[in-house]
């Protein structure tokens, strides 16, 4: 018996809607792809990476007080193609790396950094030898 078929999304609550979604859509390179208000009054955008089914869905709910992110509470992992071009593109928009690259043997490598609210976003360079991240 199959319990659950798919992911579809997963949330993250936010205390600044705009400047979050603006990040993930400017920095990050994903789409809006439907925005609206839940019953309960929660302001919800929901974002897709290029190439992906599952969507990050971007709450704002203030009656529920601040939003306070831990530290390596949770974090999102994305691929690039390449890191060094993408810490290009963080100069760019004056943001920079908040950990690594960090580069492993054989090629690939990974890179961390901090959506508004203190969320973290990994960056993750494939290898090119198969079967490894």
């Amino acid at each position: 018996m199959q319990i659950v078929t798919k992911l579809l999304h997963t949330r993250y609550r936010v205390n600044d809607l705009a400047s979050t979604v603006r990040f993930y859509t400017e920095i990050l390179g994903l789409a809006e792809v439907r925005r609206h208000k839940s019953p309960r009054g929660s302001e919800l955008v929901f974002l897709q990476t290029p190439g992906s089914e599952e969507l990050i869905e971007i709450c704002s709910f203030p009656a529920s007080g601040p939003v306070h992110v831990q530290a390596d509470l949770t974090h999102l992992a994305f691929e690039v193609a390449s890191l060094e071009e993408f810490g290009q593109h963080l100069a760019r928009h004056n943001l920079k790396f908040s950990d690594g690259p960090t580069m492993k043997e054989g090629g690939g490598g990974f890179a961390f950094i901090d959506a508004p609210e203190g969320y973290e976003i990994e960056l993750i360079e494939p290898s090119k030898q198969p079967n490894s991240y």
